[in-house]
């Protein structure tokens, strides 16, 4: 019979004793559940169960209706030099009891885990320590960077020392193609492998030897074993040689192996932390001062010291402390690398600013609207941070071989041993070409290949506006072929602009100054529209007096000695007029799905002076965006419930393929589903009735500007509201899942060539050492070339 243990289980959502009752029974249909006891003051349950029951546990709660609460948690993890140290440490936390997911990145060095609440950080943390590496809470940004700075220099002083000692040895092959034919003594030799064999090198042993302990092998026991077997050989034939004969050693390869690994692990560390830079630059944003102004005094004070409606003074060249909503003064923000704006953003009174920001030539005051986790900086780091922790799907397979990896190279270097000795060949042949599998087999390359390509994707695509929310959404993007946009606020403004007026037949043409002279005031979003048009226009609006209101028809008053009004179909017919010649234009722009205002004047004349229609201004760059996505070969479809009329002026003007237009939020998803028997689908949306549609879809496009819930719902979020970061967010998803194939291709290409060639004797140690050096870091330096990506159609920014 299993062994039985106490479990804690948290449980969220019940109110009463029946709920306790239910929970009870729930819990006690799970097979070797025993003792059950729910305590609703405390919310959870005490439950003795063998340890291998927790997932029955936590899904027998669920089912009864009941939550069991878990939260995220990170670790750092120290010691890992391949996919299969990964694996392990993977395979050690997810043991433990409480654990519901664990994903280890190899390339960030750290452990993604969600656990269930209430589970001891110790536990975990012993557990890694138990799996032969270590773990720790991850400390602050600027600690973190202190320790890998730190780390760094140690590796490039070992690497300096190791190639120093190898050089006197690997020097007379170097010389021996130009004639010239010497050696260094045996003693000699000795003197310089020594140090770099078991000093320089004792990292390999600990690592190896923990790993041994763990019941599992790394990259590390495989140099271990493959120098030590060099190193013992030459020992051999030294002390076996006669007297005044010198021997063929081979402390030279053991030496230059441990120092070809050394420099490639030092080049693969510089290379992951550039795979990281984007976190590090958006972390580089937080200021740790504000300076804080109550009743007119000003105090330097440090942010963790603030507090939500605290005023905050920000001086020109500054960075913004806080989110906030301007009080007083005007500037520009420049937002570049939170949104990827490239231009500068007008502030003024009202208006919103993001902390992280660069204020620019003005003195803003600024009101704290939000502080710490809850910033849009902090909420984007937030994202790419869990972006770059999980795996993508493909994955799995590396997951899968790495397991595997290093007990079948143990096995082939020992046929290679066995084999090259049954056939005849000296044992030292035999040991050297065994040697030599060991060094080339490097798991590091397979582990690598996509953390890095991840890393580096993301991160190029956050400085740009695009954030990634999981390697799932990046690698389900790559393959997009259909891509369903919402109208409003996606491609249009989401606010009403004057498409078009026209005077009557006789009338002056003056009709948007005596419209907005009506409007003065107005906050309805017609009138905002007819007095934006009047400013840009540089109009000198006339004064208006009497002004009120008609219900459901419009606005009167009286502007320079007549009486005006503005308003629909209704109006005209209180007053009994008739639009004559504007009556055919009326209809073609209402059935357009445009909003119609008429201008009439009821004294001193009775006459109908003109007509106005509004409608929803397209976003400068959806016309580029549609056809950008169509050079992709993706094709286009406009979702909305506007009305046909409007929706196909849109869809015309954009060149968008498919219209489906009057569909119901609550049927947006149907539609949706329906597009996905024909392909891969994304939509985008920015609004709360586009979420079920968002998660509909394969993935899910949200504009930075919309709602939190559409955000939530969607797989990739746009920090602007630019159409054109749409097909730029599916260019670097394509790009990156691209460079994951690319390194995994050479990983086991390198393998499945190089070990061969090793076995068969075409390779010496210090050639498959200089290999699996090469292997890694290009693996990471090919995943760095993402950096260089720059979004299309994008580079500049059109005015409205």
């Amino acid at each position: 019979m299993a062994a039985t243990t106490t479990f804690d289980l948290p449980i969220a959502g019940m109110t009463c004793a029946s709920c306790v009752g239910r929970v009870e029974r729930a819990l006690q249909k799970v097979d070797g559940a025993a003792q059950v006891s729910v305590n609703l003051a405390t919310e959870q349950a005490r439950i003795q169960a063998p340890a291998s029951s927790l997932p029955a546990l936590i899904d027998a709660v669920r089912q009864a209706g009941y939550r069991v609460p878990t939260h995220t948690l990170e670790l750092q993890i120290g010691g890992m030099t391949c996919a299969s140290c990964a694996g392990r440490v993977e395979r050690a936390l997810a043991k433990l009891p409480g654990v519901e997911q664990v994903s280890v990145n190899l390339a960030s060095e750290r452990a993604h885990l969600e656990v269930l609440a209430g589970t001891a950080e110790a536990a975990l943390i012993a557990a890694v320590e138990q799996a032969g590496y270590s773990a720790r809470l991850p400390r602050d940004a600027h600690d973190d960077r202190h320790q890998a700075q730190r780390r760094l220099r140690r590796e490039r002083l070992a690497v300096l020392a190791a190639v120093l000692l190898a050089l006197p040895l690997v020097l007379p092959m170097l010389v021996q193609p130009f004639g010239l034919h010497w050696m260094l003594p045996a003693w000699a030799q000795f003197a310089l492998s020594t140090p770099v064999q078991f000093i320089l090198g004792a990292r390999f042993y600990k690592a190896a030897w923990k790993a041994v302990r763990a019941g599992a092998g790394n990259m590390d026991l495989l140099v271990g074993l493959g120098t030590s077997a060099g190193y013992g050989l030459s020992l051999y034939q030294w002390a076996q040689a006669p007297a005044g004969m010198e021997p063929h050693l081979y402390f030279e390869a053991s030496a230059v192996v441990i120092a070809l690994v050394l420099l490639g692990k030092y080049l693969e560390s510089r290379a992951k932390r550039q795979t990281a830079s984007a976190i590090r630059a958006l972390e580089a944003l937080r200021p740790e001062r504000a300076v804080r102004v109550i009743d007119g005094s000003e105090e330097e004070v440090s942010i963790s010291q603030l507090r939500l409606g605290d005023q905050v003074l920000v001086k020109p060249g500054e960075r913004f402390p806080v989110d906030g909503e301007v009080l007083e003064g005007s500037s520009h923000a420049d937002e570049a690398l939170i949104s990827g704006e490239s231009l500068p953003v007008a502030k003024a009174p009202g208006d919103s600013v993001t902390g992280g920001a660069i204020n620019g030539e003005g003195r803003l005051l600024v009101r704290t609207q939000a502080l710490g986790t809850e910033t849009v900086l902090a909420r984007i780091i937030r994202l790419v941070e869990d972006a770059q922790a999980a795996k993508a799907p493909i994955q799995k397979l590396v997951d899968r071989v790495s397991q595997v990896f290093v007990p079948a190279v143990l096995v082939l270097a020992l046929i290679t041993l066995v084999g090259w000795w049954l056939a005849g060949a000296p044992l030292q042949s035999a040991l050297i070409n065994a040697v030599a599998v060991l060094v080339i087999a490097c798991p590091c390359a397979l582990g690598l290949a996509t953390p890095a390509a991840i890393m580096a994707g993301t991160g190029v695509a956050a400085r740009h506006g695009i954030l990634i929310k999981d390697a799932e959404a990046l690698e389900r993007a790559h393959a997009v072929n259909r891509v369903v946009f919402d109208k409003t606020g996606t491609l249009t403004s989401g606010s009403p602009r004057i498409v078009h007026l026209q005077a009557a037949a006789g009338a002056d043409h003056d009709l948007l100054r005596l419209a907005g002279a009506l409007q003065r005031g107005s906050e309805h979003p017609l009138a905002k529209a007819v007095l934006e048009a009047g400013r840009e226009q540089g109009l000198d609006i006339p004064q208006v007096s009497d002004s009120q209101s008609l219900t459901g028809r419009g606005i009167q008053g009286t502007v320079e000695g007549r009486v005006l009004a503005l308003g629909n179909r209704r109006l005209l017919d209180e007053n009994e007029l008739q639009p004559d010649t504007l009556l055919t234009q009326a209809n073609t722009w209402e059935a357009e799905g445009r909003t119609l205002s008429w201008l009439i004047e009821c004294s001193p004349q009775r006459q109908v002076l003109g007509l106005f229609a509004f409608g929803d201004s397209l976003k400068p760059g959806a016309d580029q965006a549609i056809a950008a996505l169509h050079a992709q070969g993706i094709s286009s479809h406009l979702l909305t419930g506007d009305n046909r009329g409007s929706a196909r002026v849109v869809a015309q003007a954009l060149g968008i393929d498919d219209v489906h237009a009057e569909v119901l939020p609550a049927d947006k998803a149907a539609t949706v589903n329906a597009l996905k028997q024909q392909g891969v689908v994304a939509m985008v949306g920015d609004g709360i009735n586009d979420a079920p549609a968002l998660a509909a879809a394969d993935i899910g496009i949200a504009m930075g500007s919309g709602t939190d819930v559409a955000m939530q719902a969607a797989g990739i979020t746009l920090m602007r509201g630019d159409p054109r970061l749409v097909p730029a967010a599916l260019e670097i998803s394509h790009k990156t899942y691209a460079k994951i194939r690319q390194n995994l291709f050479w990983a086991f290409i390198y393998n499945l060539v190089g070990i061969p060639l090793a076995a068969f004797g075409y390779l010496n140690p210090v050639l498959a050492g200089a290999a699996m050096a090469l292997s890694s870091v290009s693996v990471v330096s090919n995943a760095l070339w993402l950096k260089t990506w720059k979004p299309r159609d994008i580079a500049v920014k059109e005015t409205p």
